[in-house]
């Protein structure tokens, strides 16, 4: 949780939302479903992964949605329409004039719309185990109206109870190849990410999304991948999407994980694939080329202004590490000072 920086801004109708940055480079956002909790991310299996691939590589802005995690839980609107309001307007408050997104389960849903209604800000989107109809508008897929309604039943009565028959089915179907960690992550990740109340009503209003129309509209790189035995969401709705969307790349990966285990290949590939379709640091020519993948993020944080401690914090190193790269990058660079460093570093594009 040192790694990341956690702050607040209020949107449209005074909800206050909460986002969080960790990492450096180029500016990511990963759009979230309902059951986010900013803090408890870092500690949950499931999201951990995602977390950990992004943030050394990318800036990574996350946030949690209303009527979740650590932004406000009371509050009237819970509408699909709201999710994407709220995000324009922390947009907005960033100042994010072009950025990547990547959406991850219902958060997909709300990247697309957003990136229909703004495609000038979206540089490049992802698409994970995500989808454009929800199960109330699967009417080509068998029983997915009663398999909402069940699921609705399921939330109400089981919630956050790692005893109940719900918890161990909720968990099978995300991470089905999980450990009994992995259960009591996704117990602890409910309790903290919202109350029974809201995960019914959220959960309603995502049964009910289509956004196929706006989907048809998207212009930027977009790659679609998707586990190839999704319980969660249905492998069909992942080609789908990617059928939908123009120019779209899709990417099957052999999987029956909802959120992929961190030993898995299919995991694997899905990092590399990430790392080559999302924008990198430009490379600069001369003395910057010489530089490692580590020296860099250094070097991008030390032209941010950072001390030494505070390199060591955010990329969770000892001070003396980074000391260490400090005068491995001053001997590459040419230079003497911390200044001069900083100078150069900022000529070239970082710290931006």
């Amino acid at each position: 949780m040192a790694r990341q920086q956690v702050r607040f801004c209020k949107s449209f109708d005074g909800a206050k939302i909460a986002y969080a940055i960790s990492g450096s480079g180029p500016p990511v956002v990963m759009m979230p479903s309902w059951l986010t909790h900013l803090e408890y991310q870092w500690r949950s299996v499931a999201w951990q992964p995602w977390l950990e691939a992004l943030s050394s590589h990318y800036t990574l802005i996350r946030y949690d949605p209303r009527g979740c995690g650590l932004s406000d839980r009371n509050v009237a609107d819970l509408s699909f329409g709201s999710w994407v309001r709220d995000f324009g307007v922390l947009a907005d408050a960033l100042a994010l004039d072009r950025f990547s997104l990547i959406g991850i389960c219902q958060g997909g849903a709300v990247a697309i719309a957003y990136a229909g209604k703004e495609p000038d800000r979206i540089s490049h989107l992802v698409l994970y185990g995500t989808y454009a109809r929800g199960r109330n508008k699967r009417s080509t897929i068998p029983l997915e109206p009663e398999k909402a309604r069940v699921m609705l039943e399921m939330l109400r009565l089981g919630w956050g109870q790692e005893d109940h028959a719900f918890m161990r089915s909720f968990a099978t179907q995300f991470q089905p190849e999980g450990s009994i960690e992995h259960l009591r992550s996704w117990c602890e990740l409910q309790n903290a990410a919202t109350s029974a109340e809201n995960a019914v009503e959220l959960t309603r209003v995502m049964f009910d999304v289509d956004v196929q129309e706006v989907a048809a509209r998207i212009s930027c790189p977009t790659l679609v991948a998707h586990p190839d035995r999704d319980a969660v969401a249905p492998f069909e709705e992942g080609r789908l999407l990617a059928q939908i969307i123009p120019n779209a790349r899709f990417l099957p990966l052999g999987s029956p994980n909802h959120f992929m285990l961190r030993d898995e290949s299919a995991w694997k590939i899905l990092v590399e694939e990430l790392y080559g379709f999302l924008p990198q640091h430009k490379a600069a020519p001369g003395p910057f080329a010489d530089l490692t993948a580590r020296e860099k993020e250094v070097l991008d944080l030390l032209a941010r202004g950072l001390d030494n401690r505070q390199i060591g914090a955010q990329l969770d190193i000892s001070e003396k590490t980074v000391r260490n790269h400090v005068s491995g990058i001053f001997a590459k660079l040419g230079v003497e000072t911390r200044a001069r460093a900083v100078a150069v570093a900022r000529d070239a594009g970082y710290g931006c």
